[in-house]
Parts: structure tokens; sequence; C-alpha cells
């Protein structure tokens, strides 16, 4: 068997499952198949291998699901791919051959079910890598940072659930006013590239990984500029997507043969929880609505859905992940944000208002500066509301960082007859490559950021209530 040629990627991991996908080569119209194994740590016997054929029209990747593992335990795994010399190869025969497995173990975690259990994630996005003529330029630039997260996590104390990757995990448009990607063939380069890069592989194949897009997995402020021909190019950017970020989320069922069944995915927003944590992790750029009566940035059913979730769960701490900044708006080019809709913002802080919820937490990136900020209401001193964002994992010199003047600090967020809802920094703007670690205990969230080669920049306290 060969090494994954993409992968592996441990994604969506609860107490006793975990989705695994990898991607093999393409053997000149052979059939080519998939393995993986898995024990538990620091045991002898490997349960038996699970096989899957792969399948040029899904750029030879699949996602492998381990199931009925056992919570809060150590796993170690091995995966790769083979293409056996007949052709008439089963995945039940060729589980019958003497295959020779890759050397190279990998480990990954099941989640714990015990509530008020500190938990611990890391945050970021926008992780520029830029390619010409299909290969990538200073690649160990785009890579970097992913090493010092690593380190980070192989001490960290309680252990990291999740990396949460808050968009722009490619930039298709990264030479936008030349040739940005177009073909389907040029998206699917571009997430070999960025994923198959040593720190960032390390990285994912032995940490629970989630992502949603932003624009620059399409095109930048998706769909701002949309025109007719563009068509094709969504079309391309999503199929892409769908095979590299989706397909390992929460977003698809699984089949009864171990893999998941790509047929369900059905929008691009998803939830899953970690003991009493949950997150509910939107889709801001595909089912926008521009139109004047009816603006959205979030079609009606995710915003139904959202505001249910923040409404009847239980969740002691709920996380919003929206890859545009919730708030504080930016002076400039804010309308590609939630600052461009504001009459649906202001309705989910009602809900969270009226309903006194606590704990709230908008998670999200985009901005290229990272800070912490409070929400409050001049009448209400019930209502509190936080946002953590992280940005960028690392940046290009054509792009600026944020700074504080990036954003409008001095008025209110909006006004209502009920009063006015006012933020505040709670953190300085970082304005350097840099990403989030996150940890959750029983009576605050504490936000650490770290630069791109781990040093510590700042760490703030979220009181719990």
């Amino acid at each position: 068997m060969l090494k994954p040629t993409v992968g592996p990627i441990v994604g969506h991991t609860t107490t006793n499952q975990a989705r695994i996908f990898i991607r093999g080569g393409l053997q000149h119209n052979a059939a080519v198949f998939a393995g993986i194994r898995y024990r538990i740590l620091d045991t002898k016997q490997w349960q038996t291998g699970q096989f899957v054929k792969l399948d040029s029209t899904r750029d030879m990747t699949e996602v492998l699901v381990l199931d009925h593992l056992q919570a809060d335990t150590d796993y170690e795994y091995q995966t790769g791919w083979f293409s056996p010399m007949s052709p008439v190869h089963t995945i039940h025969s060729v589980a019958e051959l003497p295959l020779q497995w890759p050397r190279e173990t990998y480990r990954l975690r099941t989640r714990s079910h015990q509530p008020l259990q500190p938990r611990a994630y890391i945050l970021g996005s926008c992780r520029y890598l830029r390619m010409t003529a299909g290969i990538p330029v200073l690649p160990h630039l785009g890579d970097r940072i992913f090493a010092s997260i690593s380190q980070l996590i192989e001490g960290a104390q309680p252990t990291i659930s999740a990396i949460m990757m808050c968009g722009d995990q490619i930039y298709a448009d990264d030479l936008n006013l030349f040739a940005p990607d177009r073909d389907y063939d040029d998206f699917i380069a571009k997430y070999r590239a960025a994923f198959s890069l040593p720190n960032i592989r390390r990285l994912m194949s032995e940490t629970s990984t989630y992502m949603i897009l932003d624009d620059h997995e399409i095109e930048d402020n998706w769909p701002m500029n949309a025109n007719e021909p563009d068509e094709s190019l969504y079309r391309n950017a999503m199929a892409a997507y769908d095979i590299y970020q989706a397909s390992h989320s929460p977003i698809c069922s699984i089949t009864t043969n171990g893999t998941i069944d790509r047929t369900s995915l059905k929008h691009y927003w998803y939830q899953f929880s970690d003991g009493d944590i949950e997150w509910f992790v939107t889709d801001s750029r595909t089912r926008r609505n521009l139109s004047n009566d009816n603006r959205r940035i979030l079609d009606e059913e995710q915003e139904q859905a959202l505001c249910k979730w923040l409404v009847e769960s239980p969740a002691r701490v709920k996380f919003v992940v929206t890859s545009v900044m919730f708030y504080p708006d930016r002076k400039m080019n804010g309308d590609d944000a939630w600052a461009g809709f504001p009459e649906q913002r202001l309705r989910l802080l009602e809900i969270i208002r009226r309903h006194r919820l606590r704990n709230v937490v908008f998670i999200s990136g985009d901005v290229h500066g990272s800070l912490t900020s409070r929400l409050s209401h001049s009448e209400d001193p019930d209502f509190e509301v936080h946002t953590v964002v992280s940005s960028p994992l690392s940046n290009s010199k054509l792009l600026p960082y944020a700074t504080t003047a990036t954003f409008t600090l001095d008025q209110p967020l909006a006004q209502t007859e009920a009063g006015e809802y006012r933020h505040s920094l709670t953190s300085q703007v970082i304005s350097q490559d840099n990403f989030a670690h996150m940890v959750v205990e029983a009576g605050r969230i504490q936000v650490n950021y770290h630069d791109r080669d781990g040093r510590h920049l700042q760490s703030i306290d979220i009181p719990l209530r």
C-alpha cells in the first residue's frame, strides 16, 4: 500500500465515530482501493481493515468512517491506497489480500461526554498560498504556522478537541487581476497543494479539523461581483469544496459500508457538539440574498435553524461560527460582512436578548487581524455577547493587516426603541500572522493568541455566566 497523496485528514469526530479523508492516485484506468485500520493506542491487535474503491469523479478521494469507538480514548490508525493486479477485485476480496500497510501511524482522540470538563480548540482563517502554473511559490511561508500549532498541541492541557478553520483555506483568486481560478482542475490543484504541504498535513492527520468556506474559495467578495459567466466558476469551486472541505464535516450522513453519503449534502451549514459545548457553523456565502426587499446573509431556512438552536439547545456554551465578522464593523468595505445585513443581525441579537440566552460567542476570521470584543445593551444589563476573531494564518504582502483604526468603535452597533447595542474591544488588535488557542473552563473562556512561530502574544479572559 502507498501513503495517501493528500491526507489523511481527521474530520468530524464524536464519542464513538471519526471521519478520515484520504486521497489515492490515479492508475491509468486500473481499479484503485483505499484502506484503513485502527486500534486503541498501545494495544497490539488491529481491527479488521476497511476498504473502499476510489473514483476519479471525486478526485480519487474518500471519507472512511471509524465506528464503535470508545469515548475519550486515544487511537492509532494506518491508511493508504493500492491498485491490485487483478481487475475483478471488490472491496470484499481486497480485504483478503496479504497487504503491507504503510509504516506511518497516526493518532486521534475521541470526544468525552463529561460535562464541565475543560476543553480547548485552535481557531484560524485566511491561509494564503500563492501558486504559479500550478506550483506553490515559497510554500514554506504558507505552511510555517502549522508546525507551531502542532507543537502547541503536543503539550496542551487540556488536550485540543478540534481545529476550527473559519474560511479562506485556499485563495482561488490569488492572481485575481491576471488569472483567477475558473476551471474545476484549477480548484482541485489548489486544494491538493494546500492540504499536502508537510506541516498542515501532519496537523490535520491527528487533530479533528472543521472547515467552512469564505469568499476566496470562490472569488473575492462573492457573490457581490458575480455575473452570468461566473455560474460555471461557482459550480467548479463548489464541486472542489464538496470534495476537500465539506466531505469530512458533519454535513453528510453515513452509509452502511463505512463511508459518507454525498447525496445527503443539502446545505453547507452544520452543527456539532463536544460535551456540554455546542457549535453552529454558518454558511454566510452561498445563500446570500442581495436584493433590497429581502436582504440576507443567511437564507431563511438557515436563520430559522440557527434561532431554533440558540433558543432550544441546553448547551452551557454556544459558539456560532461565521466566516465574516459579526461585529465590530469595518469602516471600509464592511458591507461584505454582517454590517451589510443589519436587519438580520438585529433579529439574531433580539432573539438572544429576549430569550435571555447566556454564553453565546461568535467566532470569525476574514479581516486579517485578530481581536476579541464584547457587546452589551444600554437598557438590559443581563445581555452580553462576545466575539473572537482569528485571522490570518498566513498573509500575503499584497494584503494589508487590520488595525484598531480599521473598525468603527465610537458608535452603537444598532439602535432600537428598547435601547442601544454597544460594543467595545476586550483585546488589542493583532496585526500579524497568528492563531488562537481557546480554552473553555467551568467559569471562563481563555483566548490565547500566538504568532506564526508559536510565541505568545496576548491572553483574554471571557467570563462565563
